[in-house]
């Protein structure tokens, strides 16, 4: 008989074909193999309660009035805060809900472990019921958590978890520094990424119907992610009106949603770049191994914001890489664990937005010349971060949690 896991998490798709982030459903449907995985995830209006998918068993918990069930999922919590203050009147009744409906399903289901996504809220509620249920606890730190939410309060928080919890995981090492760091915690995280599923993001989903659909004919500049602040799209956008300069049939396609989407279509029409900078809006998470592979470079400006927040890790540059395409990033958070500069992509400073313009002018320039470049990363890529790999790691830190004095 298999061991049981309860995975904790405020990131989870909501229905088939969903647009949010999918690597919690991705490594959870994977963990299958070795335990019996059940997924606590808030409810979002429209989403089931309860239903089963690859294997996992989900359990959405209702925390307010079906209609108003939309604090969760599509840009995240933090940001529909700050976007829309009446969201922060259902934070007091979600995290209630999250606390008594995560007690309620551990009784019922009894689990081995928990592993719970994110140091807050799901880590502090996960530490505080395991020791009350005497479960053991794995919490992975995505970047957000860490990055963010610095406030002194948020750090007393995290200074317990860290203190607390029998396992912690970030998903790159910066985010283990800047953890250990602010907690003035001598604990060494394990450092385990999220993965990529290497059939899936692949050159040969290269589709030029994305094309036609775009009237691309020339170089195709791709970025995918949530159109926020630590995103960096603003200073990509003003690093085009110099690319077309160099290279006038240049396509960007933005690929997202997000708090700042008006504001960077204003920008664009304010540059007069609207037949150069397109914007797809969301994309279904099957369907974005194509826009990778059909795209000639992927470029993700990422910045840090003020409170410190950037990327955790930088996922999408995996997807980019294993997909053939070209990555141009910055030099913030987990992307240097990713990217080595004129090895496997490209870095540049962040914000600087005449160096990023240089930067893809070259790369541009020289794209015959990246071939062989190409089919390396991918190579590189698939054995460091294909799902496979990930979820096995994962599996032997959860057993040796569940039995530490057991071998794996």
């Amino acid at each position: 008989m298999k061991p049981k896991l309860l995975v904790v998490t405020s990131t989870f798709p909501r229905w088939l074909n969903d647009t949010d982030p999918p690597f919690v459903y991705e490594l959870s449907r994977r963990l299958v193999r070795s335990f019996d995985v059940t997924v606590h995830t808030p409810c979002y209006h429209g989403a089931l309660a309860s239903e089963w998918m690859d294997g996992v068993h989900i359990h959405r918990f209702r925390y307010f009035f079906s209609p108003f069930e939309r604090l969760a999922g599509g840009q995240g919590i933090v940001p529909k805060i700050r976007r829309n203050k009446l969201y922060f009147l259902l934070l007091p009744f979600f995290l209630a809900a999250q606390l008594f409906s995560l007690i309620f399903l551990i009784n019922k289901i009894r689990p081995d472990v928990i592993h719970a996504h994110w140091l807050i809220p799901q880590g502090f509620w996960a530490v505080l019921v395991g020791k009350f249920f005497n479960i053991p606890v794995v919490i992975t730190a995505h970047g957000a958590d860490v990055f963010g939410l610095r406030a002194p309060v948020f750090l007393q928080f995290k200074k317990w978890v860290m203190k607390n919890a029998d396992r912690i995981v970030t998903v790159s090492s910066p985010l283990a520094d800047v953890l250990r760091a602010d907690t003035k915690s001598h604990r060494q995280p394990d450092i385990i990424p999220m993965g990529v599923d290497s059939s899936l993001f692949s050159p040969e989903k290269k589709s030029h119907a994305i094309k036609k659909q775009y009237g691309i004919d020339g170089p195709f500049l791709l970025f995918v992610g949530r159109l926020t602040e630590k995103k960096g799209v603003r200073y990509l956008i003003d690093a085009m009106s110099f690319v077309i300069k160099e290279f006038p049939s240049t396509r960007l396609l933005i690929v997202g949603h997000g708090e700042l989407e008006q504001e960077l279509r204003d920008q664009v029409k304010a540059r007069g770049l609207e037949k150069v900078v397109l914007f797809a809006g969301g994309v279904a998470n099957t369907q974005l191994p194509a826009y990778y592979a059909t795209a000639d470079i992927f470029i993700g400006p990422s910045v840090q914001v003020k409170g410190g927040d950037t990327e955790g890790f930088g996922l999408t540059f995996v997807e980019a890489a294993m997909s053939g395409c070209l990555v141009i990033g910055t030099k913030v958070g987990g992307i240097e664990d990713i990217i080595r500069d004129d090895q496997n992509g490209f870095l540049v400073k962040p914000g600087d937005v005449c160096l990023l313009a240089e930067k893809i002018i070259t790369v541009i320039s020289g794209l015959e010349n990246f071939e062989e470049m190409r089919g390396k990363v991918r190579q590189l890529m698939t054995v460091k971060y294909d799902w496979n790999v990930i979820s096995e790691q994962y599996s032997d830190l959860i057993k040796t949690t569940i039995y530490p004095s057991k071998p794996k």
